[in-house]
């Protein structure tokens, strides 16, 4: 046998090849110095294997106890920082195997009896997810609990509702963030729901046939904690869609941040003066020494494109592929560890920034006095008085245009002037054209009206506890 050839022999297919492989094509097609990130899943996968292989018989005990060993030492290594990562072994699953029959012998090599290494990478990917998904699902609920405590403390504060970001009616700033917490939660639903997808084991479906080994699938998927197992042997080791379905969860929490991350960086802004950022989560300018940058918001705003990037990335890479397993899968990886890095950092720095964020009421209310967001109480009003809905909206547009060229609130106009445009217009018309009393009037489940808001933070409360 030639050195090359020995050099090549931790293949795991060395034995058809007559020369190793190019350095170009090690580096492209390595994955090891990004899919190392499984190794805690990849054990812990080996290990249920292991004790399956061993009950039913397929390898020794004598075996599975130096398999044991020999994953401790090599979890002992990462820990430690001392494992050493080789390129030449091309991913997580090999580098981890190698290292094992150096420790355990013929045992270490015996373990990959009945899988491969299509069902292995499945497995893995799916038991990884699957705990990202419980950590961002905390993150969720504890971001749900910081908006909730946020409208508590805000439940009567005006904010001008806008449309067309055109001021419309008035809220409350409680219930604005409330609206928050139900794009939150729905994301938090989504999460549970899609690990059941994603917590099903495709380990025992080998390269895409199955195997003839007597294997006990459902043995290992109660090891590992799985729901189930994945039915057929070709989806089991082709199937990315818990991927794609995961990556589309986290796009449509992406987006409801960057919506929310838009409103903070407006309200923040001099033109508005809402609210104002801890300074911790904003940045100076290198020239203008008086500004004070919204970063985080902005960047959760523009983090929101990589992640729907990825899932494009991502429909992309499967749309075309035959079944089984392909090397094109080996690209699912790094989007899907960027879409949970984005998400898990974009959710914590959040949970941290919301209980920092201090409300100028009063900046909110002038706001809300400008843009005649009492018109439709008005509307309301003469509709209660017996006029029709569509008379009283023309009674009231005519009501604003003259208030618009007084340079004046509806609410400031004269009793007289007002009757004028009908005359079922008496003095209590002053308490609906108030900004209160026209947060008080939407007092019906779901609406502003403050006790409203009370009903629904207290709703939460017991959901989230």
């Amino acid at each position: 046998m030639s050195q090359n050839q020995l050099d090549n022999k931790s293949a795991a297919w060395s034995a058809l090849f007559s020369e190793p492989m190019s350095d170009l094509v090690k580096r492209y097609t390595s994955s090891v110095f990004f899919d190392k990130r499984l190794w805690q899943v990849d054990i812990a996968g080996s290990l249920a294997h292991a004790e399956m292989l061993c009950h039913q018989g397929i390898i020794s005990q004598q075996d599975h106890d130096a398999i044991v060993a020999g994953m401790a030492t090599i979890r002992s290594e990462i820990e430690a920082g001392q494992f050493d990562w080789k390129l030449d072994l091309e991913d997580v699953h090999l580098n981890i195997e190698a290292r094992l029959t150096q420790l355990a012998g013929d045992a270490g090599k015996r373990l990959h009896t009945g899988r491969s290494r299509n069902d292995q990478v499945a497995t893995d990917i799916r038991l990884w997810l699957r705990g990202e998904i419980d950590l961002i699902h905390g993150l969720l609920l504890d971001l749900q609990k910081a908006l909730v405590t946020l409208a508590e403390q805000n439940t009567e504060v005006i904010l001008p509702g806008f449309t067309h970001l055109q001021v419309a009616q008035p809220v409350a700033f409680g219930h604005h963030m409330l609206a928050y917490v139900e794009m939150f939660a729905r994301d938090a639903e989504r999460m549970v729901d899609l690990r059941r997808r994603v917590n099903r084991l495709p380990l025992g479906s080998a390269a895409l046939a199955g195997t003839s080994y007597p294997l006990d699938r459902q043995r290992v998927a109660a090891a590992l904690g799985m729901e189930g197992v994945c039915e057929n042997s070709l989806d089991a080791v082709s199937d990315r869609d818990f991927a794609i379905e995961f990556t589309a969860a986290a796009s449509l929490c992406m987006v409801h941040f960057s919506r929310m991350s838009e409103e903070l960086v407006l309200w923040m802004s001099q033109s508005f003066g809402f609210i104002d950022i801890a300074d911790r989560f904003c940045t100076g300018s290198s020239i203008m020494p008086q500004k004070k940058n919204p970063d985080v918001p902005e960047l959760a705003r523009g983090k929101t494109g990589r992640v729907v990037g990825h899932l494009m990335g991502l429909i992309t890479l499967m749309k075309g592929q035959p079944l089984a397993y392909n090397k094109d899968n080996q690209e699912d990886k790094e989007p899907l560890f960027d879409t949970v890095d984005t998400l898990k950092d974009t959710l914590r720095i959040f949970v941290d920034m919301v209980p920092g964020i201090r409300v100028r009421p009063e900046a909110m209310e002038r706001a809300a006095s400008r843009g005649y967001a009492t018109a439709t109480d008005l509307a309301d009003y003469l509709t209660r008085k017996g006029l029709p809905f569509r008379d009283a909206h023309e009674t009231v547009a005519h009501a604003v245009k003259s208030a618009i060229a007084k340079g004046v609130d509806l609410s400031e106009l004269p009793l007289a002037e007002l009757k004028g445009f009908n005359a079922h217009i008496e003095e209590d018309v002053f308490e609906v054209l108030s900004l209160r009393g026209s947060l008080q009037a939407r007092n019906i489940q779901g609406g502003t009206a403050p006790r409203q808001v009370r009903a629904q933070i207290e709703r939460h409360r017991q959901r989230l506890a």
